[in-house]
């Protein structure tokens, strides 16, 4: 059974403030990501998820704008820490977060009792072996697109997860993968990519934002 004194117990943690849409949330975070680093290999299972990246900032702020419609339902994938799906169940949206990694669901439901979202669904998913039952009228994610070796489980999951009048919205960084990307969901999905820009005193960050539905 989760509780936050066994999270505590268990994970060395800092907490950071995040404001979107002028609300304050506070996110348990890692305090050093060296215990989920393999030594030996570094570069396996690196904990993407224990970063809050731009693209969630800009999903979740997209999220929180959007009308709220009781009946709709709403899928997170890649959830990492679940600012995005917190942001949302906030704003007075139905959501189910998920996440693989066991650390980052522990953290993510950590952060929905810090943010008081009781009502917020969260559970394992592995996009390989996908074992949801129900489906969605939006699924949605930040930064899932960095692999081409998700694309066809991503393909699979859509088509069994997303309701024939549903929309997936997914944010993340240009990358090179993302052609190869539209190439296999446009046999299926009408594409739009927006582009959007985050300034914030010298830096400068661009992000797509894409909207799919079934053709």
């Amino acid at each position: 059974m989760f509780s936050l004194e066994s999270f505590q117990k268990q994970y060395q943690t800092d907490t950071t403030e995040v404001v979107v849409d002028e609300h304050r949330f506070h996110l348990f975070v890692p305090k050093t990501i060296d215990s989920f680093i393999d030594p030996l290999d570094p570069l396996q299972n690196f904990p993407l998820w224990s970063k809050i990246w731009q693209a969630s900032l800009v999903l979740a702020d997209y999220l929180a704008h959007l009308p709220v419609h009781p009946d709709k339902q709403f899928l997170e994938i890649g959830s990492g820490m679940g600012l995005v799906s917190i942001v949302a169940t906030h704003a007075g949206h139905n959501f189910t977060l998920t996440e693989y990694d066991l650390h980052a669901l522990n953290f993510a439901r950590a952060n929905a009792r810090l943010n008081k979202c009781p009502k917020l669904e969260i559970k394992r998913l592995d996009w390989f072996k996908p074992n949801l039952e129900e489906i969605f009228d939006y699924i949605v994610g930040s930064e899932v697109l960095y692999k081409k070796a998700c694309f066809p489980p991503l393909l699979k999951l859509f088509k069994q997860s997303l309701k024939s009048d549903g929309e997936i919205i997914l944010v993340g960084e240009p990358r090179k993968t993302d052609l190869a990307f539209y190439k296999m969901m446009d046999p299926s999905f009408r594409i739009k990519v927006q582009k959007k820009t985050l300034r914030s005193a010298n830096i400068e960050i661009r992000v797509n934002q894409i909207n799919m539905t079934f053709k």
